[in-house]
């Protein structure tokens, strides 16, 4: 740290400040590749820009970037000595555009923060790139018109396909967008009101064997809370909780089942409501996994063992004591799934649209294992 006494010149190009909140700062004249005085951002040198700074003619030019012959070596190497001068890069989109396909596609998800779809998003861009593809991903935050201002952008940005996991539950509006071409296959959840490929796990059966993985266990009073209702995967893990809890002849009680956001203070209020009163649930059955983590929390500060498990596997599960018995999708196979599919549309080898659904595993840790405690 300098004092104020001292004759340094911050402008010095050889030593950085502190500017005495810890961080190193190096003065703007210090910096590597120094801006060229005037420089006005979002101004990119064009091929006629090239062409002034070489001395030769745009087609010239055109030959030299996209390697055609007919260009002598020496004007070659003006060109390219001008490019490297001016940062010029090849506008893809254009060429692309010329072809009638953008090699790019679009990824709509519920939120980009929920862990869930970091595989997922992954995957598909794995696919894309295995293609030659960009992804372009956004997220809808569960706002069927976000969603659509989100998909509606990315086609007026040509993309060639999409990939969407909804938030609405009427996607006519796609309609003119798929006659146009646009493949669009829509994942975890199905489309509404228009016939579209689907990726789905399989969240009836998977919350089934959840459900009926408690009740080997002895359990009867087995709550559930899920998600917002409208919400496809919501509503098949309630109807796959209270098929298991019929197939076993148990009767299902009103304030055992709990479904709205996954916001913690609103899972918290179910959570503590059914453990509760004379007769408390003595296992809770988890819609998601942020419904999980904020069920995992309450039970720590209960004197009552109470068994769970959580649909959606997530980080850290394994370490927890008890470790938490999930029931686990594999959302990079839904991903990976979904891309292949697309590209099969893009490459005219898929017309029909079809349905399809990935098993989910039970995974045992130890938390879906406890017996009740009365």
């Amino acid at each position: 740290m300098l004092d104020a006494t001292s004759s340094y010149n911050p402008m010095d190009r050889r030593i950085p400040v502190d500017d005495r909140t810890g961080q190193r700062i190096v003065p703007e004249t210090a910096r590597r590749g120094d801006r060229v005085s005037g420089t006005r951002y979002g101004n990119r040198p064009t091929m006629k820009d090239v062409a002034a700074r070489a001395g030769v003619g745009l087609k010239t030019v055109s030959r030299v970037v996209n390697g055609e012959p007919g260009v002598t070596p020496d004007t070659e190497r003006r060109v390219q000595e001008a490019i490297e001068a001016l940062g010029f890069r090849r506008n893809d989109s254009a060429r692309v555009l010329r072809k009638g396909r953008t090699a790019s596609i679009g990824l709509v998800l519920e939120d980009l923060a929920d862990p869930f779809y970091g595989p997922l998003s992954r995957a598909v861009e794995e696919v894309a790139r295995a293609h030659g593809a960009l992804l372009i991903n956004g997220s809808s935050a569960e706002d069927p018109e976000r969603e659509q201002e989100l998909v509606l952008a990315l086609c007026a940005r040509r993309v060639d396909g999409l990939v969407v996991i909804p938030a609405g539950g009427d996607h006519r509006y796609l309609e003119p967008e798929l006659r146009a071409g646009v493949a669009t296959v829509f994942v975890d959840r199905p489309a509404g009101r228009i016939d579209a490929d689907v990726v789905l796990s399989d969240s009836f059966g998977g919350a089934r064997d959840g459900v009926a993985h408690l009740i080997a266990h002895g359990h009867r009073r087995i709550g559930f809370i899920g998600d917002m209702p409208r919400i496809h995967t919501a509503a098949e893990r309630l109807r796959g909780y209270r098929a298991a809890m019929e197939d076993a002849g148990i009767p299902v009680e009103r304030s055992w089942m709990s479904l709205g956001v996954t916001d913690p203070q609103r899972v918290r209020r179910a959570a503590e409501e059914m453990l509760s009163g004379p007769a408390p649930v003595t296992a809770i059955f988890a819609g998601n996994n942020r419904v999980t983590v904020t069920v995992v929390r309450v039970l720590a500060e209960h004197d009552r063992p109470v068994a769970l498990v959580g649909f959606d596997d997530f980080e850290l599960a394994d370490l927890l004591k008890p470790g938490v018995t999930v029931v686990a999708q594999d959302a990079a196979a839904l991903g990976r799934t979904a891309a292949e599919r697309l590209f099969r549309q893009l490459d005219g080898t898929l017309v029909t649209p079809e349905r399809i659904e990935l098993p989910t595993r039970l995974i045992t840790r130890g938390s879906g294992e406890l017996p009740p405690a009365d």
